[in-house]
């Protein structure tokens, strides 16, 4: 492999020839072979929004020439595009706060920059990427701004997602609206629900989950970037803020704004815990919903069986026709590690000390990796089960009828110790409680039928 001299702080090191990062990536890649794991998208694309705020400003406060600047902003474009998207070769597992992977950005910028000025690749003149690419930053003051950035990045798909599912869902609540089943309560007989009741509750759900996430995220708008170092603002000029900030704002167009305390912001990861802690309870919806499904769907001729999944692969290697509720399983399994996802964030997050939380990166890879699952097993899950469940009326209704708990209605009328009598006897019998309370003579037969026809008990508040 051909590769180039560079030199730092600490000595000097040979880079591959044709990389656009430099001797401090190329430390982190020999530091940091861990996972293989690289940092989402939204954290490259977030990163390179930032580095081309700060050359706006830089070159607006005449601290950059125009000239400059005008590189800078070009490379970062490009890097917004995806056209170096390999040059980001940090691992998530790395140097804390994420100053490797500010560096690798960095070197990649500076090197690309010079590069459009008519220069060789590291050579880190007339742009270096420590003086003028990370003019007026620290890594404390961009990562976190980062995080925050590219998790507001990743909100519109999860939201898209979460609507998807919770219209799928509220669809079969209005085709289900007519089906009466048994209602269950630890999974045990209950008095009768509509199915359709069943769904429009799991769509409810879905969209105040929906809705708990979007709150959770607004306290993404407010950022630190400015703060440098510890919050203090230290090599970042008056102006600096404003117009870096001024310049998101306009391109991302959100109303981010300035943190109310630089040094709060650089101290304190607990934004991400909020939000982080509204995709775990998402993820809890999820699983429960997903889960009911499956029993719904038990089967086909030995469970529940009041609803049908689509079937959207084969399910054994060696039972011959049978088909699983795939799609449902999935949903639990990304749930589940959603949960650890957050769990990492939670630990993470505790663990800063003074003017900064060093786990950055795992906070950003966890926060994103968690809110990526859910979007795309939301859609999933609606597109590929949700939209394609039948309902087993016959089934259903059946059920409804043999439910030990319609003697419940009988309460106001015979008593509660006379309608635990025609429950025992109906399962030692087999008989209704219809049936009984008719053959017991306890009421008249239509009193009796209109007081225990499951669609009207069934009805509601």
């Amino acid at each position: 492999m051909s590769t180039r001299l560079e030199r730092d702080s600490l000595g000097t090191k040979r880079v591959p020839s044709s990389a656009y990062y430099g001797i401090q990536t190329q430390r982190a890649v020999e530091n940091f072979p861990i996972s293989g794991l690289r940092m989402p998208a939204e954290m490259v694309r977030s990163f390179a929004l930032i580095k081309k705020a700060a050359a706006h400003a830089n070159g607006t406060a005449r601290k950059l020439p125009r000239r400059h600047a005008a590189a800078i902003s070009r490379a970062c474009d490009e890097v917004l595009r995806g056209r170096w998207d390999r040059q980001f070769v940090v691992d998530v597992y790395q140097a804390g706060a994420g100053t490797s992977f500010n560096m690798n950005m960095n070197e990649v910028l500076a090197n690309r920059a010079n590069e459009l000025l008519g220069r060789r690749r590291g050579t880190y003149a007339p742009l270096h990427p420590n003086d003028h690419v990370n003019m007026a930053q620290s890594t404390n003051d961009t990562f976190p701004t980062a995080i925050r950035l590219a998790a507001l990045m990743a909100l519109p798909p999860l939201h898209e997602a979460l609507r998807e599912l919770s219209a799928a869902l509220a669809r079969k609540g209005r085709e289900f609206q007519g089906v009466v089943k048994a209602g269950r309560t630890h999974l045990q007989d209950a008095v009768p629900v509509r199915l359709g009741r069943e769904f429009s509750a799991y769509a409810l759900a879905v969209a105040k989950s929906d809705e708990a996430i979007a709150q959770s995220a607004r306290v993404l708008l407010e950022l630190n970037l400015g703060g440098t170092a510890v919050g203090t603002g230290m090599n970042a000029y008056p102006r600096y803020r404003r117009l870096a900030i001024g310049a998101l704002r306009r391109w991302m167009k959100l109303p981010l704004r300035p943190a109310q305390d630089m040094m709060e912001r650089t101290q304190s990861m607990a934004d991400f815990g909020r939000l982080s802690g509204t995709l775990r309870a998402y993820a809890l919806e999820m699983i429960r919903i997903s889960n009911d499904l499956r029993l719904m769907a038990s089967g086909p001729n030995t469970g529940l069986a009041e609803i049908d999944l689509p079937a959207v692969q084969p399910g054994s290697s060696i039972m011959p026709g049978k088909v699983n509720p795939v799609m449902p399983e999935m949903a639990d399994m990304v749930g589940f590690q959603v949960l650890g996802h957050d769990a990492t964030v939670a630990f993470a997050i505790q663990a800063g000390q003074l003017e900064l939380n060093v786990m950055m990166p795992v906070i950003a890879y966890n926060l994103l990796q968690a809110m990526h699952l859910l979007t795309n097993a939301s859609h999933a899950l609606a597109a590929r089960c949700v939209r394609g469940i039948t309902a087993n009326r016959l089934r259903c209704e059946q059920l409804a009828h043999r439910s030990l708990a319609l003697a419940t209605a009988l309460n106001p009328h015979i008593g509660y110790l006379n309608a635990a009598k025609i429950a025992k006897e109906s399962l030692a019998t087999r008989k209704s409680a219809l049936e009984l309370a008719i053959e017991h003579r306890l009421l008249p037969p239509a009193t009796a039928r209109r007081l225990l026809d499951p669609h009207r008990l069934s009805r509601g508040a």
